[in-house]
């Protein structure tokens, strides 16, 4: 009984990839989960030896208490998991009958909730230690994370035309507005 549960929660959890055959999705960059995973190790390593072993890009750590960074990164760390988590549970969580763009929940703050809550994770993360060196890291993989949304907007402007251009202009691509139109 325990293994029937074990292997249907594994199921549920590798169908979340297995979505090529679904009519209500459009896809990837081929490279988008692969340079995640890549950018992941190398941000980590770096991040890692830099703030706990060599300490030589974190000195602006020293000069910001940790009263302060200890609450800031929490707050981001856990603003990173839920747009993270929500924005997968939207849009794999369950088949739209009819596709369409999906609009409501973080998808009405951003347009790719899912990459910010990853830029997230990683600015949490270099809040606490302020390691240049990884900061380096981030930018490069912001950029990625650009270039992944801009190919991914390509095949929804294809598959969804006038009504995505109209989201497009409706809800930005990473960054929130303050004030909505």
């Amino acid at each position: 009984m325990k293994n029937r549960k074990f292997i249907m929660e594994r199921e549920k959890i590798f169908d979340r990839k297995r979505h090529e055959n679904r009519q209500d999705l459009t896809g990837e960059h081929f490279l988008g989960d692969l340079g995640q995973i890549i950018l992941l190790i190398i941000f980590l390593a770096l991040w890692i030896v830099d703030s706990f072993f060599i300490n030589y890009s974190n000195f602006i750590s020293k000069y910001i208490p940790l009263f302060v960074k200890t609450p800031l990164s929490i707050i981001i760390l856990f603003s990173a998991g839920y747009l993270a988590k929500t924005g997968l549970n939207i849009v794999f969580g369950e088949i739209r009958e009819e596709p369409s763009v999906i609009k409501k929940g973080v998808f009405g703050v951003v347009r790719h909730p899912i990459y910010l809550g990853s830029i997230l994770f990683y600015l949490g993360l270099l809040i606490f230690t302020f390691s240049i060196m990884a900061t380096i890291i981030w930018i490069i993989i912001i950029a990625f994370y650009c270039f992944i949304s801009k190919h991914e907007e390509k095949l929804l402007l294809e598959k969804y035309g006038k009504d995505y251009e109209d989201y497009m202009r409706e809800v930005p691509m990473l960054i929130p507005r303050i004030k909505r139109k």
